[in-house]
């Protein structure tokens, strides 16, 4: 199976396309919708697509924080059902780790959903604080310093 990872403009037709798979894997199962003015919000984000067969099954959104720290937030993250659990996450996030140190980032730090905890674990990311509730769910906020 060959999975292609790549930054996807945004506005752009792949763009709308990922949108598509992140309302049916993250918004439609708690019945959220996109709002245009969060969407606006996601023009200075960095945006990163997974293909096969040059259809979107992947996809998530590196947004710089804007506190003191040097470092981005991924979120947004979400795998096509048919291609959970073969390894098509592990591709983007580490796609995102490179693009992150190409930009003088030190770390990523996300909001991780109690289920997908044990998949950021296996890629060293280090659970930060206790549980608390985002969109209704449990979720830890975990972080990962990267080499230079």
């Amino acid at each position: 199976m060959k999975i292609e990872v790549k930054q996807i403009e945004f506005e752009s037709q792949d763009y709308f396309q990922s949108l598509g798979l992140r309302y049916e894997v993250l918004r439609r199962p708690l019945a959220f919708h996109f709002e245009i003015n969060d969407l606006k919000k996601e023009g200075s984000d960095i945006h990163v697509a997974a293909f096969f067969n040059s259809q979107i099954i992947g996809c998530l959104i590196l947004s710089e924080i804007s506190d003191k720290t040097i470092a981005y937030k991924m979120r947004q993250v979400a795998v096509s059902d048919d291609f959970q659990r073969r390894g098509v996450g592990k591709l983007m996030v580490e796609f995102c780790e490179k693009i992150a140190v190409k930009n003088g980032m030190n770390s990523i730090e996300l909001h991780a959903r109690e289920n997908a905890v044990p998949f950021y674990l296996s890629l060293q990311y280090t659970i930060m604080g206790n549980q608390f509730l985002e969109v209704n769910i449990p979720h830890y906020k975990m972080t990962k310093e990267l080499d230079f």
